[in-house]
């Protein structure tokens, strides 16, 4: 019963590891909504992120653990905060 509530407290956790600007570690995520090679857009326990560069490659992904490795030239990271009128997606293709 200990291990499960270790789990989920670290499971809440989020954090970004940024490394020459080439190499990404995330911790956090909870699923990863959409990705090509210049645009990675992921749910986290903090809100949705959005990773964007160039030749962005997902090395690893774990959900279980939610741990995610990104390499290629990152050039901007920012939150998408959710607003109270819907979600991510509904406010893109308004």
């Amino acid at each position: 019963m200990i291990y499960d509530e270790n789990e989920k407290l670290n499971a809440k956790c989020h954090n970004l590891i940024l490394e020459d600007r080439s190499r990404l570690s995330v911790t956090g995520v909870e699923d990863v909504d959409s990705f090509d090679e210049q645009r990675i857009i992921l749910k986290t326990a903090k809100g949705a992120l959005i990773i964007q560069g160039g030749e962005l490659h997902i090395d690893k992904l774990s959900l279980e653990t939610g741990e995610l490795a990104v390499s290629g030239l990152i050039t901007d990271l920012g939150y998408e905060e959710t607003a109270p009128g819907g979600s991510l997606w509904s406010r893109l293709f308004k």
